[in-house]
């Protein structure tokens, strides 16, 4: 007696019974033997009674072979992201995480490694395991001068990655804009490893000044006039002064 069909690895313990003393096909002289085949094996034992009278019989023992599982799905993502990791090979799973389903959708933060038991319609089992590796996302910057005046432009440089797209459609790392009011650039940033992040800035556009000169602009020759420059908090005259107000006596007519 004893467990006939073993899976590969397992062991079972063969029985004789109906006599006094055993010889197994193994050498051995128990009634009992523990036997680890890994291929279907016939075991046969010769019994004797106490009248010195033997009678022989025989168990094969099957071995089945253990399933082979495997798993598919990404098992590199980016933090954030989430995987599904499917496993076929058997009838019925048992994964690290609890579930008895044969896919699951995980989402680490780190580094996790993800474990799998499963057993075919025979009983045996067998596991595997992966690793699903998180990378992290980049940081995405933009450097450039982000207030203008009215007519100006300004180069914006993003950074932090290997491929750009702006809002304006732009895949270079630097753009060149020249709004004409307040205006939001943003840039999506992708990392080697195809993670990807946003970054944007506002670019303030500053109105032009309206300067205005007053001062009589009609004299005679030999006279002088003032002439008084308003509109901004710094001043640069055509003769170079930088007062905003300017004594002049031209001897001809003269634009200032």
């Amino acid at each position: 007696v004893g467990d006939t069909e073993i899976c590969n690895g397992e062991s079972t313990t063969l029985t004789a019974s109906g006599g006094s003393s055993y010889v197994w096909s193994n050498g051995s002289t128990s009634n009992s033997i523990s036997v680890n085949p890994t291929i279907n094996t016939t075991y046969s034992v010769t019994v004797t009674d106490d009248n010195g009278c033997n009678a022989n019989t025989s168990s094969t023992v099957k071995v089945n072979i253990l399933p082979i599982p495997t798993i598919v799905g990404d098992t590199e993502i980016c933090i954030g992201e989430s995987t599904t990791l499917t496993v076929s090979g058997g009838s019925s799973y048992v994964w690290s995480n609890g579930s008895t389903a044969s896919s699951i959708s995980v989402s680490p933060t780190a580094n996790t490694t993800y474990s799998v038991t499963v057993t075919d319609e025979n009983g045996c089992s067998a596991s595997t395991s992966v690793m699903v590796i998180v990378n992290p996302l980049p940081t995405p910057s933009i450097s450039g001068d982000n207030e203008i005046c009215n007519g100006e432009s300004t180069t914006l440089i993003a950074s932090g990655g290997s491929s750009y797209v702006w809002s304006n459609g732009s895949t270079a790392s630097s753009i060149s804009v020249s709004p004409t009011t307040n205006t939001t650039y943003s840039v999506k940033v992708t990392d080697s490893n195809g993670c990807s992040a946003s970054a944007s800035v506002t670019v303030k556009v500053n109105i032009l000044p309206t300067p205005t000169i007053v001062g009589d602009t009609e004299i005679c020759i030999g006279e002088s006039t003032t002439l008084t420059a308003s509109g901004g908090s710094s001043y640069f005259w055509s003769n170079g002064s930088t007062s905003n107000s300017i004594s002049v006596n031209p001897t001809i007519n003269t634009t200032y």
